[in-house]
């Protein structure tokens, strides 16, 4: 493998540093509200400087929402790697997720009507990368609900949606606001009602 020049790595420290400024905002603000100029100022360079890495607004959103799901997909990686039952890689992976939300690390999704969901959906890397995280998630489900830890009455598609849910949960906002737990217990009472219900 080619060694990357001192130019390339700081160019590649600079994307990332952007993709980062990219999720939290998109994170606390949503799409809509996110400016172009906002993001530059944030990250300490030009807007032309921006404009060079990623050519639009679009194109930052679309950044960011590929980065989080590659995140996803090491995730699902590492929890292959174990001996753990598909119920507890379904709950490690939704912590996960209420993890980064907790941590403004976690984009909201854009809305329906939105001009960036339309680019996502036409983008391969977004989409082939959405195909093979539903996929893993759809594998668990099955193996959990064959298993006795997921009810099989409930359609998998129905369980693989309300997963994706809790990343975007504004109950972990909630419960933080209170100020009555920490973000461990927080975690650990969405996860009980998510798997375990309310009965």
């Amino acid at each position: 493998m080619k060694k990357l020049t001192f130019k390339q790595r700081m160019m590649l420290e600079r994307e990332s540093l952007i993709i980062e400024t990219v999720n939290h905002l998109l994170a606390t603000k949503g799409y809509d509200a996110m400016t172009v100029d906002e993001i530059a100022d944030t990250v300490g360079i030009a807007k032309a400087s921006l404009y060079r890495h990623f050519p639009s607004k679009e194109a930052l959103g679309m950044a960011a929402l590929v980065d989080i799901m590659h995140k996803a997909l090491e995730v699902i990686n590492q929890l292959n790697a174990t001996d753990q039952t598909a119920i507890d890689k379904l709950k490690a992976l939704t912590q996960w997720a209420m993890r980064l939300k907790l941590a403004q690390k976690m984009p909201n999704l854009p809305s329906e009507n939105s001009q960036l969901r339309e680019l996502l959906i036409a983008n391969d890397d977004y989409t082939n990368n959405l195909v093979m995280l539903s996929d893993s998630i759809g594998e668990w489900i099955e193996q959990a609900q064959a298993e006795g830890n997921l009810q099989s009455n409930i359609p998998g598609l129905a369980i693989l949606y309300t997963l994706y849910a809790r990343a975007c949960d504004p109950v972990l906002g909630f419960l933080r606001s209170s100020q009555l737990y920490n973000d461990d217990e927080i975690i650990a009472i969405v996860t009980r009602t998510c798997f375990e219900g309310l009965t």
